[in-house]
């Protein structure tokens, strides 16, 4: 018996769309899910820059800058700082949630922090500290990119570098009145639990661990769970920097860029970098997106700390690769 050939036209195009439907579905269940965890390679609007001593004094007459000093001891700052600094010492930035210790502030307490030291959505603004606490003033910076603050500086060499090169010490403080500081929230800068679940051994993936050796490796017993998330990189962070003589002056970028070849980071990898509490993680950050250019790289703000206190998760203890 012949199909009549309507008929057979209507089954050809049941079965392609059903083929057409099986295609999607699958299509849709690989791509959602990388989406979640490569991040957009679109620039954000802020831009962090490390400058020299020599720059503060370029600029020492521009009403529009900001500076912060940022040293945890407010008794460093009465003693010597740079001139018309304001002191908001890092750790302001950070408390508990509820659930775990020195996670970053919500947005509106970020707002209330900055606008009281004085930013503004005009101001320029140049965070500084002194030897190791070179971490706070690049966290301080980190959170002003994640506020959407557009025009961020790090002074390179701190106020050691500043004082070395000569330049004038004041004991007063400024004088100011708060502005106007806008929230302009960036996620971009920033991976989640989730997402560093999701990127664990994906293909084109690194995590870079900057912390001390003995951490990473789970030798030194500090959180419940020791050791690091699987397939991480430890790149200390002060590798970066010349080392004791001054840890707030970063090296050349060609050797920090020759020390990341080494290690296998290439521009090409989605990074994100992870510590214990989320402030070691944004000198590397800045480094590597800021001053080299690479397009991918992010901070997973809880680290260790967070991910350490879900005993579901893998982790891994030794020296890694």
């Amino acid at each position: 018996m012949k199909i009549p050939l309507f008929k057979q036209l209507s089954e050809r195009k049941y079965w392609q769309s059903k083929a057409l439907f099986f295609v999607s579905a699958i299509v849709i269940a690989l791509i959602i899910p990388l989406l979640s965890i490569y991040p957009s390679t679109a620039n954000t609007a802020s831009k962090v820059q490390f400058v020299p001593p020599s720059w503060v004094a370029q600029v020492k007459s521009d009403s529009d800058i900001r500076i912060l000093d940022v040293r945890t001891n407010p008794l460093d700052y009465i003693a010597g700082h740079i001139p018309n600094a304001v002191h908001i010492a890092d750790p302001t930035f950070r408390g508990p949630n509820g659930l775990l210790p020195v996670q970053y502030w919500q947005n509106d307490k970020l707002q209330s922090l900055f606008t009281e030291a004085g930013v503004t959505d005009k101001t320029k603004v140049l965070v500084y500290a002194d030897g190791r606490e070179v971490l706070g003033a690049t966290m301080v910076a980190y959170l002003l990119e994640r506020t959407g603050h557009p025009n961020v500086t790090v002074l390179d060499g701190g106020f050691a570098g500043y004082k070395a090169a000569q330049l004038p010490v004041a004991k007063e403080f400024p004088k100011y009145k708060p502005g106007k500081f806008t929230i302009k929230d960036d996620p971009s800068v920033r991976v989640t639990l989730e997402q560093v679940k999701q990127a664990i051994g994906k293909p084109g993936v690194v995590f870079i661990d900057p912390r001390p050796p003995e951490l990473f490796s789970g030798e030194q017993q500090i959180w419940v769970r020791n050791g690091h998330i699987p397939g991480a990189k430890n790149i200390p962070w002060g590798t970066f920097t010349v080392g004791e003589s001054n840890f707030h002056q970063l090296k050349p970028l060609d050797e920090i860029k020759q020390l990341l070849a080494q290690r296998g980071i290439t521009p090409d990898q989605d990074i994100i970098v992870t510590c214990s509490t989320g402030r070691e993680a944004t000198l590397q950050y800045h480094v590597l997106k800021h001053l080299l250019g690479y397009p991918k790289v992010r901070v997973y703000e809880g680290s260790w700390t967070e991910y350490s206190s879900y005993p579901d998760l893998p982790i891994e203890t030794g020296k890694g690769s």
